[in-house]
């Protein structure tokens, strides 16, 4: 019977080098975030409706609507869009205001682009 030749693990040294630039792991968790953010469906139609508003603008008493959700639960998507980058968040007295952050959309298809 013919024994097979056992085989060493794959080192540093022998395996190939990834063929072009591989993201590094902080860069990936702030990306992680974007995704995170765009992740839910009621957050996506948020940046939607803020997106399709003539005036470039949606005061967050517009907002809860057309999601059919409460307030703190709209304020609280808001929040993460906010806190991703992607909307621009203005107090006006008692309403806050939400815009798409400059150059958000852009920053979301470039991420995409060069993964």
């Amino acid at each position: 019977m013919n024994a097979l030749p056992i085989l060493e693990p794959a080192t540093k040294e022998t395996c190939c080098p990834p063929a072009g630039t591989v993201l590094g792991a902080e860069a990936a968790k702030e990306k992680a975030i974007i995704f995170k953010a765009l992740s839910d469906p009621n957050r996506l139609r948020l940046l939607s409706i803020v997106k399709a508003e003539a005036s470039g603008e949606s005061c967050v008493c517009d907002l809860t609507e057309p999601l059919d959700l409460g307030q703190p639960t709209v304020s609280h998507h808001l929040k993460i869009l906010v806190d991703a980058g992607l909307l621009h968040r203005e107090k006006r007295g008692t309403w806050a205001y939400y815009s798409l952050a400059p150059g958000a959309l852009d920053k979301v298809t470039g991420i995409l682009a060069n993964l």
